[in-house]
């Protein structure tokens, strides 16, 4: 089972969670303090107090996001499901910053 390390402020571990996502990779996340000093079982486990890092049986501990990424294209795509989790993302983002921004709405532009 991979182990993700990551902090859910972090926009590159939100990146790759929707990566491993699409995928249908199930993972487990351990989530990881904010302060870099209080990350002692991260660095235990890694050998790094930075996220995200993925952690996968058999291979080194894979650090940041980049890294990640380029593993995880080693992988077979579901090109229907990855565009959905996609998609569906999307939305959500924009329903949430539609709901939080207090901002006048905009015209549409081509």
């Amino acid at each position: 089972m991979y182990e993700l390390w990551q902090t859910e402020w972090c926009p590159a571990s939100r990146r790759v969670r929707q990566r491993l996502t699409e995928l249908g990779i199930d993972y487990i996340t351990r989530q990881v303090p904010v302060d870099k000093d209080d990350r002692t079982l991260l660095l235990e486990r890694t050998g790094t107090d930075t996220v995200p890092v993925l952690a996968v049986p058999g291979v080194s501990p894979i650090v940041g996001e980049a890294a990640i990424l380029e593993f995880l294209s080693t992988h077979e795509a579901v090109p229907a499901q990855a565009r959905a989790h996609r998609l569906k993302a999307e939305k959500a983002r924009r329903r949430y910053l539609e709901e939080e921004c207090e901002c006048p709405p905009q015209p549409a532009t081509r």
